[in-house]
């Protein structure tokens, strides 16, 4: 009974404790003096569960406190287990039906190909009549896999018989060789071991005698409903979340099933520093029965060839790293066991879950390496991308090899690819140039490789040694100790380290050789992942280029974690711990990784002024700078176009000008694109910008107009027929400026212009010359604004005003020059204080005279006639009529000047302007 519980309670009818006391009392009435193998299976595990999770803190004999997520592991196996008594009605877990899903993990709709796959199984064997015995000889076949690769020696204890060695802590020397981990620079697949008989030739014959589109029958799985799984990122505690189900079962035996001898040697070091010295036992065989909870460990291969010998006495069986269990043999072997409960445990279970539910079809909890680093079990994770020289980029022409759980890059073209003195030297420079004294781990394609690699870190003086399924093992053993002690800083692999292997110093995770598989990916982020003192966070080097997206054949970190944006050194996963010794460099510009272009669209709405624009598509560059355009700001104009600094040919800057000068919102912005494409000299984003315009309020395509007609003035820009084309688009823009100008200046265009709007027809191709023929008579200013200021209705006048600007615009430049001087003056000197002289009147002063002077008596007359047309003013000096001969803003808001400076500005310009003959003023003063 637990704390605040009643006996009613602990033993109500149909609980899992009632069952067990009931079967107990029968087994006591039988005369049994200890639990039978049955009652064990049945109620070890579940009552020793429910005993260790209704403590307050659930602890180990040793009082080490499990964390949550190693509680919810045993938390979830025990629901699990409840459920599936329940279902049966006496917990025995003999029943086939499929249990309810209790995770995340079931694929939707393979329920029901799974009920459709059996239907047409037992069609099958109805037809066939095959039998179990078939298939037993089928599953003996040896598959291609199980034989050695490249670089891979046959390991001894995958061709010796275990079955009467003796314990491996009496007998160091003779396992020295056996279940070594395999180092042939590639993806680890799950591993299935040969036997010695061979049945290729019987295959054959079946292959023969199946009927064409017929499926082969497939074997019971009675215990699938007492096989479960849980997915603990590397470093975040699995090995003690298996002690937890030690620690629950303390009469059922439990044996321990990992894929390397090095691994067992760790179980049993765990085991010992935990308080279960005592549980510790060799392998149980040929009956054997122990009912004080034994703990064996072993590997794969020997569970392989032992699983018709192994006791009953084994009530819970815990497959450590599960996803190396999936291969035909090691599979077939947990499904012909029918007894005991099967928990599988991975770091890299949701990468190959189909495969994994497959034998282990109850997922009960999850703690994925996000979710470990966000709670600050294991360190956080920084990332670095390096993009790879000429001679790497062939990477793409590597081809792809599908295995029985994944994708791998062909090890041998991998290794001959990336195996060259100039790319290992590269290497070791910069390990040595950026990471010098920090512990790595790196991953060479190959056992060549990575000796070559680290004779070549050597050479640069670092201290590294190279580590491979044929280092002797208690040379590696040295050599790991040696690592962990500080004498060795880098250690070099092809695939031996991947798994099985911790070290909390390592810091640094460089894939010199990239893989496709994210299983073997996350095993090897995974040897960084563990806190140690002084270290910050682990650090991933991925040689790739910095915008590879998520759908590349390469694995790197962002797409393992589905990130968004790559920025270089900052933290991918885990908490920000700002100024506690960080060992790389944080770049300020990001980039977009994500395939989805919705994703995509969101990162440059979102991090727009931060991406590395250098290193996006083409497409996206374009992109890029339209957004800018549209979006930048005063204070980051210059910002903006330094982000374009390596545009050679200039296409991004006339996107960005052009997008400014069409989207921005802010008017004199909009003006300084402007100004920047007409300095740019780029004839067609001149023609562009002059369309745009167009739809530009008035006020500011006037001031747009003046831009453009100096740039003309000032430059050549396009050829002679397209700067008139230009001149006098413009000039169409600001008609009302030059009508007005040319009114002043000459009263009769008036009318002129009166007649030519109000007629129609032969008429108004007559006026249209007629305003023709009387532009010629006048200077070329006045000229270029009547024909400026006319507006043809019918293809005649328009032939005919055409002509006579063609004529005109022989020298653009001059031209441009003329029509800018219609324009009036800016409001300077508005705010400016008045400068008088001593004893002058107000709007006089000696500047004023003197202008007066030198103006002469002729150009005040011609500026006093001119003045008439405007009857309210009336000049009460010659500086006065000078200053009126200025036409006015379209607005009417224009003030007269107010300091003196301007006032003999304005009259000298007008003065130039108005200096003829004399016998032309005449008759002009008579009209």
């Amino acid at each position: 009974m637990y704390d605040g519980e009643t006996l009613e309670d602990a033993l109500a009818a149909g609980s899992a404790r009632r069952r067990a006391l009931d079967a107990a009392l029968t087994e006591v009435e039988a005369g049994h003096l200890e639990p039978s193998v049955e009652w064990r299976r049945r109620f070890s595990l579940l009552l020793g569960l429910e005993r260790l999770l209704s403590e307050e803190e659930p602890h180990l004999a040793d009082g080490t406190v499990l964390s949550a997520h190693q509680v919810d592991a045993l938390s979830g196996t025990l629901t699990a287990l409840l459920a599936e008594a329940q279902r049966n009605g006496n917990g025995n877990g003999n029943a086939i039906a499929e249990p309810p899903p209790l995770a995340s993990a079931a694929i939707p709709g393979e329920e029901n190909a799974e009920l459709e796959i059996e239907r047409q199984l037992e069609l099958a064997h109805a037809v066939n009549g095959t039998g179990a015995e078939d298939e037993a000889q089928a599953d003996d076949e040896p598959e291609p896999d199980d034989e050695p690769e490249a670089d891979e020696e046959p390991e001894a204890d995958e061709i010796v018989d275990e079955a009467d060695s003796v314990d491996e802590d009496d007998s160091d020397e003779g396992d020295e060789d056996e279940d070594e981990p395999d180092d042939d620079g590639g993806a680890e697949e799950p591993a299935d071991w040969p036997e010695e008989e061979e049945v290729e030739e019987e295959e054959e014959e079946e292959e023969e005698e199946q009927p064409e589109g017929q499926l082969d029958e497939q074997p019971e799985d009675p215990n699938a409903a007492r096989r479960f799984w849980f997915e603990h990122a590397t470093g975040a505690g699995k090995t003690v979340a298996a002690l937890g189900f030690v620690e629950g079962s303390r009469t059922g035996g439990v044996l321990i099933l990992t894929h390397r001898r090095n691994l067992v040697d760790q179980f049993n070091g765990e085991l010992r520093d935990r308080g279960y010295a005592g549980r510790i036992s060799p392998p149980l065989l040929d009956g054997n029965d122990n009912a004080n909870g034994p703990v064996t460990v072993e590997t794969y291969q020997w569970f392989v060839r032992n699983s018709t010998r192994i006791s009953d006495s084994y009530a819970i069986v815990i497959c450590d790293e599960a996803h190396t269990a999936l291969g035909e043999k090691t599979s077939a072997a947990i499904r012909n066991w029918s007894g005991p409960v099967f928990v599988g445990m991975t770091a890299t279970g949701a990468l190959i879950a189909r495969h994994v539910t497959d034998l282990f079809p109850t997922q009960t909890s999850r703690f994925d390496l996000a979710q470990a680093a966000r709670r600050g079990v294991i360190s956080p994770l920084r990332c670095i991308r390096i993009p790879p020289g000429p001679g790497v980029r062939t990477i793409a022409k590597v081809p792809l090899r599908r295995g029985e759980v994944d994708t791998e890059f062909d090890q041998e073209m991998l290794a001959e690819l990336l195996d060259q003195t100039p790319f290992n030297v590269a290497i070791a420079d910069l390990y040595k140039t950026r990471f010098n004294g920090v512990p790595g781990v790196v991953y060479a394609a190959g056992v060549r490789h990575a000796y070559n690699v680290a004779q070549a870190f050597r050479d640069l003086g670092m201290k590294a040694q190279g580590v491979s399924g044929e280092t002797p093992k208690r040379q590696l053993a040295r050599i790991l100790a040696d690592y962990e002690s500080g004498k060795i800083d880098v250690l070099v692999n092809a695939q031996l380290l991947a798994e099985g292997w911790n070290s909390p110093r390592a810091t640094i995770c460089m894939h010199l050789a990239p893989t496709a598989s994210k299983r073997v990916y996350q095993q090897r982020v995974g040897r960084v992942t563990r806190r140690h003192p002084g270290k910050e966070a682990g650090i991933v080097i991925d040689f790739v280029h910095p915008a590879t997206k998520h759908d590349d054949p390469v694995v790197t970190l962002h797409s393992l974690l589905d990130r968004d944006v790559y920025r270089g050194g900052a933290i991918v996963v885990g908490p920000v711990r700002r100024g506690r010794g960080r060992r790389v460099r944080v770049e300020r510009r990001v980039l977009p990784v994500t395939p989805d272009p919705e994703r995509r669209a969101e990162v440059f709405e979102r991090e727009l002024w931060r991406i590395a624009v250098e290193h996006l598509d083409y497409g996206e560059q374009h992109v890029w700078a339209a957004l800018a355009g549209a979006r930048v700001a005063p204070n980051g104009w210059r910002r903006a176009k330094a982000m374009l600094h390596f545009d050679r040919g200039g296409e991004l800057k006339r996107r960005f000008l052009l997008t400014a000068v069409q989207r921005n919102r802010n008017a004199q912005l909009r003006l300084r694109a402007l100004g920047e494409i007409a300095a740019s000299r780029d004839a067609e984003a001149f023609d562009t910008a002059i369309d745009i315009m167009a739809g530009w309020p008035r006020e500011e395509r006037r001031e747009g107009v003046k831009i453009m007609l100096q740039s003309l003035a000032e430059r050549r820009i396009g050829r002679r027929d397209q700067a008139n084309a230009w001149i006098w688009r413009m000039a169409e823009y600001t008609r009302e400026v030059h009508e007005e100008y040319a009114v002043q200046r000459w009263p009769e265009t008036k009318r002129l212009l009166g007649l030519l709007v109000n007629s129609s027809g032969a008429a108004h191709a007559r006026n249209a010359r007629r305003l023709v023929h009387a532009s010629r008579k006048e200077d070329r200013r006045l000229s270029a604004a009547l024909l400026a200021a006319a507006l043809a209705h019918t293809p005649e006048a328009e032939e005919a005003l055409r002509g006579a600007r063609t004529r005109m615009a022989r020298k653009p430049a001059a031209l441009a020059r003329e029509l800018l001087r219609n324009f009036p003056k800016g409001r300077r000197g508005k705010n400016r204080r008045r400068r008088r002289t001593n004893g002058a009147a107000p709007g006089t002063g000696t500047d004023d005279a003197v202008a007066t002077a030198a103006l002469g008596s002729e150009a005040v007359q011609e500026l006093g006639t001119a003045a008439q047309t405007e009857p309210k003013a009336e000049p009460d000096s010659e500086a006065q009529a000078a200053r009126n001969t200025e036409p006015k803003t379209a607005g009417g808001r224009r003030k007269a000047a107010e300091d003196n400076g301007n006032v003999v500005e304005e009259i000298q310009r007008a003065g130039q302007s108005l200096e003829k003959p004399t016998a032309r003023s005449r008759r002009r003063s008579a009209a």
